[in-house]
């Protein structure tokens, strides 16, 4: 039988196979936007999983005559007809494949069309959950085959199969609208329904995801943190531990579970390293520790400069040679050839590897001193070395000659005399007295002062020569402990940053400061005895230099709630002026410097400073952990500082402080 001698005789109501390429759009279909990729997707899974489980509404074309044509137009189901037609493309089926149709001439195609698209009610999504978790569940299939059958993608049924697992408790609570899908997703971080169910109870009036994300993984570790870097979570596994995921966030890896398992592989992967550099390297001990311990009371030598042997020297000339030569055959290639870029690569780390024999410890530092290995901030090794005990260190006598362990005027007594009474009289002694006898201490003091006083007259008519005892002062106390070998009565007293700012040390800035005092470090003479005439022998510009950088190592400009000294802080601020300080260059303002650590009001405030008052108008309405990372974002590219580290600039009359204008236009965006 023909199909069009089915047209003639079929009556509306009439279920019919209508072969494929029979089938076409109807111009009388409702739905004017195209069905999606993912939806076509989606459709043909399922048909080819289940087959097309609800007949398609036709109509027979008719042409100008009112004739049929032999074609149908699909007055409902035109997903259905694109799905299979993408299964045609694959070659799963044939074009002419009999689709299961029913006829409908009765009723008007585009109200069929437009009823099939708006009288419905989609399922709730908690009952799609649940029953995603019962195809796993009763019939064993995995996330991948039911997302085949339905034309999802895996993670999509992870997903649903993970809010399917959240508390039958807090799921009628989301049936119930006293709960988002945000919410609930946020719940589903974790499967212990217990846990969930706890979280719950503690929250207030604000059910915020990002809150319910928080309490639940208060008690873990994100695998962002350094002890889980340091680690890797393939050993934190393999040694038993467990990671939970959130499928519906990019959570960077998870959350490590078993924070004193993670604790215990750090700390004695750590111990093995400190092992490894104090045998490899020679030093009397090595102490592993997450954090560097400031207040370890030690004295701090560091390398100097030594000559390369010739082997190494000859080594270092050929890999330079070999760069220049690489460098001078490819300066007008576009791209470098893989190859000779890896070879860039291995000669540069050969070039940093002889450069570092220029630096070495002495000997006898070595053998008394030690290293610190640390857990660095984020999650690489860092080893400071050459830090000497206190009952390490020499004898004062043997490790400073000519220093205050002899006489002060350079001549030790006799030995088993008795030194004169500093209260005696010089006209008490006898008057046949033995040229070597010392000079009582009264007459010495007497002298002495003579001397101090000239040397005060003299040094205040000579300003080069102040600069040269200060710094020696300065550099006697800084670089040496306990040498007294200072003349000038200037004591510097320097205040520990990193009591006051966590992790300071390892910003850009502070490892800026760290190298730059090794340097000046490496140029200290071992003998403290022998600095005056290393300060003497410096140029004019090296002299200054390091009488800035003593002096520079003694600036305070904390401000501590407990302490009252305004008029100190005025003067770091004329300070700064002097010396141009721009604080962009050594702070930026993100989410863990200060943007996650202040209010909303204050994050528009700088948003509004730094960006403008329409870009932090747009952001008012977002939670704050949003708004943080939106604002560092946008504020990357600005010059913006908070005030307190902004340097004033002089103003004429007349003009109005940017400040000012800055907070009143962000008051009004806040409102």
């Amino acid at each position: 039988m023909s199909a069009n001698h089915v047209e003639t005789i079929v009556e509306s109501g009439t279920e019919v196979f209508i072969p494929l390429n029979k089938l076409k759009k109807s111009p009388k279909n409702a739905r004017k936007t195209p069905h999606s990729d993912a939806a076509i997707e989606a459709l043909a899974a399922s048909i080819a999983a289940k087959g097309i489980l609800q007949n398609l509404v036709v109509e027979p074309e008719l042409d100008r005559e009112g004739a049929a044509t032999g074609f149908y137009l699909v007055t409902v189901g035109e997903g259905r007809r694109l799905a299979q037609l993408l299964r045609v493309k694959r070659k799963e089926i044939k074009k002419t494949e009999p689709i299961r149709c029913m006829i409908d001439t009765a009723n008007d195609a585009h109200e069929i069309s437009l009823d099939e698209n708006v009288t419905r009610e989609n399922m709730h999504p908690a009952d799609q959950f649940a029953a995603f978790k019962r195809l796993a569940d009763e019939r064993g299939f995995g996330a991948e085959e039911i997302a085949a059958r339905f034309g999802v993608t895996a993670q999509v049924v992870r997903q649903r199969l993970r809010l399917g697992a959240v508390s039958p408790k807090l799921m009628q609570v989301y049936r119930d609208g006293e709960l988002t899908l945000d919410q609930l997703m946020a719940f589903a971080l974790t499967e212990d329904h217990a846990r969930q169910e706890a979280v719950f109870e503690q929250l207030s009036y604000s059910r915020d995801a990002s809150t319910v994300r928080r309490m639940l993984t208060e008690t873990h570790v994100a695998a962002t943190d350094r002890r889980a870097r340091f680690v890797g979570i393939e050993a934190y596994t393999e040694a038993g531990g467990t990671v939970l995921r959130d499928l519906f966030t990019e959570d960077r890896g998870g959350y490590l579970e078993d924070v004193a398992l993670l604790d215990l592989l750090v700390t004695a992967k750590l111990g093995r390293e400190a092992d490894t550099v104090r045998e490899a390297e020679g030093w009397k001990w090595t102490e592993a520790h997450f954090d560097f311990p400031h207040a370890h009371g030690m004295r701090r030598v560091y390398p100097h400069e030594v000559e390369l042997s010739a082997e190494d020297q000859a080594a270092l000339e050929a890999a330079r040679h070999e760069v220049d030569q690489l460098s001078e055959w490819h300066q007008t290639v576009d791209e470098i050839p893989d190859h000779v870029d890896v070879r860039f690569c291995e000669l540069e780390a050969e070039i940093d590897r002889l450069e570092a024999k220029r630096q070495a410890y002495d000997p006898d530092d070595v053998a008394r001193g030690g290293a610190f290995v640390i857990l660095n901030h984020d999650g690489s090794l860092r080893i400071e070395r050459g830090f000497v005990r206190p009952g390490d260190e020499k004898p004062r006598a043997e490790a400073e000659p000519g220093s205050d362990a002899q006489a002060p005027d350079g001549d030790g007594g006799a030995e088993g005399e008795a030194a004169p009474d500093g209260d005696g009289e010089e006209g008490d002694a006898p008057e046949e007295e033995d040229d070597d006898r010392p000079l009582s201490d009264l007459l010495v003091r007497d002298l002495t002062a003579h001397q101090t006083l000239g040397l005060r007259l003299n040094l205040s008519e000579q300003p080069e020569a102040a600069i040269v005892a200060v710094t020696h002062a300065l550099a006697a106390q800084i670089f040496y402990l306990g040498a007294n070998a200072h003349v000038v009565g200037i004591q510097p007293v320097r205040t520990d940053l990193a009591a006051h700012a966590d992790g300071i040390e390892d910003t850009p800035a502070g490892k800026a400061w760290a190298d730059r005092h090794a340097n000046w470090a490496r140029q200290m003479p071992r003998d403290v005895a022998a600095l005056w005439s290393v300060v003497v022998e410096l140029d004019h510009d090296s002299r200054m230099a390091l009488f800035a950088h003593c002096v520079a190592w003694t600036v305070n400009a904390v401000k501590l709630p407990w302490e009252r000294r305004p008029r100190a802080l005025a003067t770091a601020n004329h300070l700064a002026e002097a010396v141009s300080l721009h604080m962009t260059g050594y702070w930026r303002p993100t989410v863990r410097s200060y943007l996650g650590r202040v209010t909303k009001a204050r994050i528009l405030e700088a948003v509004c400073e730094g960006v403008s008052s329409e870009a932090a108008e747009r952001m008012a309405g977002m939670k704050k952990a949003e708004m943080a990372e939106a604002a560092e974002q946008l504020l990357a590219p600005t010059d913006w500082l908070p005030s307190l580290l902004r340097t004033a600039k002089p103003q004429g009359r007349g003009e109005t402080p940017i400040e000012v204008t800055s907070q009143q236009i962000c008051s009004q965006a806040a409102e």
